[in-house]
């Protein structure tokens, strides 16, 4: 998967070929406000006009109707611009959520939250600034100042051969000093990015930090990040300042130098004063365009450093491979086989099957591979060797939409989402009956749980579920997974955080559940209901005490 380019989407590409016109027509509305001004100055000002009145009337006209022409066409300019910018980071950040959706979350734990957040925000600021005020602005300048010195030439061939002389010395001498930019960048990029995971895992573990009276140190190492990336960022804005105002200087000194040219050229005989007043107003024009492209560099090494960052993140294995175009699976009974599965060292040639129907209790030592065994079931993860079969179906081979379709699964790894009670318990199954809802609650007593809360389905929790008891969580966690009667259905560790009372709600699940469950549980009462005991040791599972693994 690669980030998307610019020039690929159609939408931006007609963008792009406005704001072409829009360069250009600006250049000739310049050139028509020069021309303008150099007749009021030999033919008004001199006082050389017969018709004074008249001429001046539609002299006045014709400024302001170029003045109001080139405002529009500044505006415009920039809403297309705008608009090019967010196209882009629109399509890049739809690729991003494609690699996060594809991606096995034991894969996603390699990198900090804090980092994957960046990448959706800053990075993407980056890239948007560059399409934006970098790339959409290059177009329309350099449009602008080609067709402006070529009309500047028309003019006065001297003083736009010595103003394009200095403009391309100027530029030269900013991309020379603006190779150091991208160091700036990157060196400031890698600070934003420390300092983002620092601040995410506080708010994520405050509780850490304050139990074990560590706000103080942790503030020390805040304020270090702190300082680290203030001297990044006065580094980077020096550079950026610098470039800056060296494109000051080379339009004032193109400036001056076409003034003294002119005052030469005027005094030899060789031009009136209006033609040069012309050209001078010709480079006034062009200085707003040419003062942008100071920033320009800026905005492309603050982009290459997010480009790189961002396709970094997209080359991040997955775990899980997906069969473009793959069928769906067709589950009617709900039948589970493993045939033969290894992964990671956890899972050692694997060979157990789960009839419809039944119960399995999955018990083990810690690191065992029981959460292991689940993840691969959904297809979190996929086997290094074997398969694993759904109703004699290859679920490799077949969509993994069709297959989450079929399971169900709670775990406290799967945490409940930020929104209201109401958006967690129906997010498996949005578009569940009243007759399936009214089900379901009943089994996990939800209206008991509503009841408790300020404003029932509608009360808003944070992230994780915080706000509410370990108890509730894990309630809201089995409704959620056992809405919409899946076939499969997997509990990892879901009675751990239940009080003695609530503990028969799961019981009630399992009894009245029309499906497979898988539930790894080391709960003796639990244990009983079971139909059968998966025992997870040294890589092999022990179905009751007959080992069927294959060494």
């Amino acid at each position: 998967m690669k980030i998307p380019k610019a020039l690929d989407n159609r939408r931006l590409r007609r963008i792009l070929t406005r704001l072409i016109f829009n360069g250009f027509i600006q250049a000739m509305m310049s050139v028509a406000n020069a021309q303008l001004v150099k007749l009021a100055f030999d033919n008004l000002i001199r006082n050389t006009s017969p018709n004074f009145n008249q001429d001046a009337v539609y002299l006045g006209l014709g400024l302001i109707g170029t003045a109001i022409a080139l405002a529009w066409l500044r505006i415009t300019e920039r809403i297309d611009a705008v608009k090019m910018g967010q196209s882009y980071a629109y399509s890049v950040r739809m690729t991003l959520y494609r690699k996060l959706a594809m991606m096995s979350p034991r894969a996603l734990q390699t990198r900090s939250q804090g980092g994957v957040t960046l990448r959706f925000v800053g990075d993407l600021t980056s890239l948007r600034q560059w399409v934006s005020f970098g790339l959409a602005r290059i177009i329309v300048a350099v449009v602008n100042t080609v067709v402006t010195l070529i009309a500047l030439s028309l003019i006065n061939i001297q003083i736009a051969a010595i103003a394009t002389l200095i403009l391309l010395l100027g530029a030269f001498i900013a991309w020379q000093r603006g190779k150091n930019l991208q160091t700036a960048a990157q060196e400031a990029r890698y600070h934003v990015s420390k300092l983002a995971g620092d601040i995410n895992e506080k708010v994520s573990a405050i509780a850490v930090v304050q139990i074990f009276g560590q706000s103080h140190r942790e503030k020390k190492r805040l304020t270090s990040r702190s300082r680290a990336l203030e001297t990044a960022m006065v580094n980077r804005g020096a550079l950026a300042s610098q470039l800056r105002g060296l494109s000051e200087a080379t339009l004032s000194l193109a400036s001056a130098v076409a003034l003294l040219v002119g005052a030469r050229e005027v005094a030899l005989g060789r031009t009136t004063p209006g033609t040069i007043i012309g050209a001078m107003t010709i480079l006034g024009f062009l200085m707003p365009p040419l003062r942008d492209l100071g920033r320009i560099q800026e905005y492309w090494h603050n982009s290459r450093v997010s480009r790189r960052k961002i396709q970094e993140f997209l080359k991040t294995p997955n775990l899980i491979t997906e069969i473009p175009n793959a069928i769906a699976l067709e589950v009617t009974q709900g039948s589970l086989e493993f045939d033969h599965v290894s992964f990671g060292g956890i899972l050692n040639q694997v060979k157990v099957r789960a009839e419809p129907g039944q119960v399995i209790a999955l018990v083990g030592s810690n690191g065992a591979g029981k959460s292991t065994l689940l993840s691969l079931t959904a297809r979190l993860i996929d086997p290094e060797n074997g398969s694993i079969y759904l109703d004699g179906q290859d679920i490799a081979n077949h969509s993994l939409a069709s297959l989450r379709r079929n399971i169900g699964m709670a775990s406290p790894d799967l945490p409940l989402l930020r929104g209201s009670i109401g958006r967690n318990l129906r997010y498996r199954y949005p578009r569940a009956d009243e007759k399936e809802i009214a089900r379901v609650w009943q089994l996990c007593e939800i209206n008991e749980l509503l009841a408790e809360l300020p404003q029932g389905e509608k009360t808003k929790i944070a992230e994780g579920g915080k706000g509410l008891s370990a108890g509730q969580r894990q309630r809201i966690s089995l409704a959620r997974a056992i809405l919409g009667n899946p076939k499969i259905l997997l509990l990892d560790e879901i009675d751990a955080n239940l009080d003695p009372k609530a503990t028969t709600i799961v019981d009630r699940v399992l009894e009245n559940h029309d499906g497979t469950v898988l539930i790894i549980t080391h709960r003796p009462e639990r244990l009983a209901l079971a139909d059968a005991i998966w025992s997870l040791e040294n890589g092999k599972i022990k179905v009751r005490n007959l080992e069927v693994t294959v060494p």
